[in-house]
């Protein structure tokens, strides 16, 4: 197996960023290669003087971005997209080795968090106000502002773009932020960071920290000087953290758990359409939100599309994200091979056929195969938990309602994805389906460009679009009499 990692690049020293400084810190957790099981760095752990000056920092900070000019914002924001986009190689190697994704996948991620960056550049010109018709000598305006500082909150299974969404929108709104990113794969956060510390970013307006989550949460969250909660992340932890951020009315942006349906009518290219899922459901291990996990076959075309998704499924080349013709790297870690392998298990045992996949493959490293269960009972567990690895859901529905009736069926409502040729029955899928991300004949459900978001327990709010600004501000109305009334 060749492996291709780029020469002369080594795994980035791990820091906190507070206040325009970098720091360390006594205590330390281990960062582990999942391909290997190597330790490959150890991260320091905030401790409550670190979020304390973190806080601090992002209040000063806030003071100095919100009066900021937005071209100058959205300038500098450009000019660190840039320095990422020069820097994507290096990026990508060290995503590759902390999270396992194959290389190229890896690049693309990074060009995705540029892209973020770019987009929500161009949205801090645009974060327009309006005036309301009123009699003479009267105005209402009504004016869009910076809301403060954000803690925000990051996951581990994109380790560049999931923070990239986050950073984004707060500063091109003005605001400052204190980022947690994920312990298991920190460095795409530091290269961002380090992005605009290079771009000239003033000191305290973006602040890095990692440590233990429940600790890091439990003392940013309630702090008086946070103004807005921002998390992606799984619907149980999502929910704590609303709460514990209700209890001191501090507004919530949530990007939960999924678990998305895929409707396959029967007038739609099946060959096709059985390619593309097995792909999509395997990419990035299957741990993605927005993941096509749960298929809805038309009865006509069932057999043939479970046979081209579990022939294209048992295809995929995984391996080491460095070697070549990779297309699949391993779980994030141990847990989560766990949990998999409990989930298929019950699956089976509840009645459910493996086609293919459905164990770890050697001892060395957290790979699983590609999976595809067919015929799976509704009483399953993973019919209804988001299973967040390389497995595919395949059942038979008579007709289209059966196919939206059973999509809706669990309290997720991230994207959900249909393969149609016919108007009436994306008509039916638009009105119908659950869920804030809705594709037909494509399983590309997020953009920079287009809104992101969930509805039920996938959380609340949008990133992304002309509507991934406003919970990052505030609207504020300005009524004005000219005369004393």
């Amino acid at each position: 197996m060749t492996v291709s990692t780029p020469p002369n690049v080594a795994y980035p020293e791990l820091r906190l960023f507070v206040g325009g400084e970098w720091r360390g810190a006594a205590e330390t957790l281990p960062v582990v290669n999942p391909s290997t099981e190597a330790e490959i760095g150890r991260l320091p752990i905030a401790t409550t003087t670190d979020l304390d000056d973190a806080l601090t920092a992002a209040e000063a900070g806030f003071a100095i971005w919100r009066q900021t000019p937005p071209r100058d914002r959205a300038d500098l924001i450009r000019h660190a997209a840039a320095l990422m986009r020069e820097r994507q190689d290096e990026i990508a190697h060290s995503i590759t080795l902390e999270h396992g994704k194959p290389f190229q996948q890896a690049r693309l991620e990074v060009i995705r968090g540029a892209e973020f960056f770019e987009w929500d550049a161009g949205e801090a010109t645009r974060t327009y106000g309006r005036v309301i018709p009123s009699a003479p000598g009267v105005k209402y305006v009504v004016h869009h502002q910076p809301i403060g500082p954000v803690a925000a909150f990051a996951p581990w299974n994109f380790p560049m773009s999931q923070p990239a969404r986050k950073v984004a929108g707060a500063l091109a709104s003005g605001c400052s932020i204190v980022l947690k990113a994920s312990e298991e794969t920190p460095a795409g956060a530091i290269h961002i960071a380090k992005a605009f510390e290079d771009a000239g970013l003033p000191a305290g307006v973006l602040n890095l920290v990692f440590g233990v989550p429940a600790d890091i949460s439990g003392h940013l969250i309630p702090d008086e000087r946070t103004r807005l909660v921002a998390f992606t992340g799984s619907t149980g932890v999502g929910r704590h953290l609303t709460g514990l951020a209700s209890e001191h009315m501090t507004p919530v942006l949530m990007e939960l758990g999924g678990h998305a349906p895929v409707i396959v009518c029967e007038d739609t290219d099946v060959d096709a359409a059985a390619i593309s899922s097995a792909i999509r459901a395997m990419r990035n291990a299957g741990q993605v939100c927005t993941s096509p996990t749960r298929f809805f076959v038309h009865e006509q075309v069932y057999e043939r599309f479970l046979d081209g998704i579990t022939a294209r499924s048992a295809a995929t080349v995984v391996g080491d994200g460095f070697a070549d013709r990779v297309e699949m790297g391993p779980l994030a870690n141990g847990r989560r091979l766990a949990a998999m392998q409990e989930l298929v298990d019950d699956a089976a045992a509840a009645g459910a056929t493996v086609t293919t996949g459905g164990r770890r493959i050697g001892d060395v490293g957290y790979f699983f195969e590609p999976t595809v269960l067919a015929d799976v009972p509704d009483h399953a567990r993973i019919m209804q938990e988001e299973p967040f690895g390389p497995v595919a859901i395949v059942n038979p529905v008579s007709d289209l309602d059966e196919a939206i009736d059973r999509a809706n069926s669990v309290p997720y409502g991230l994207a959900a994805y249909g393969f149609t040729n016919r108007a009436d029955y994306v008509d039916e899928m638009v009105e119908r389906v659950e869920a804030g991300n809705l594709s037909i004949n494509t399983l590309e459900a997020s953009l920079p460009e287009t809104p992101f978001g969930g509805m039920k327990s996938s959380g609340y709010g949008r990133e992304g679009g002309t509507e991934g600004l406003h919970h990052y501000m505030v609207v504020k109305n300005v009524s004005h009499s000219i005369e004393i009334v």
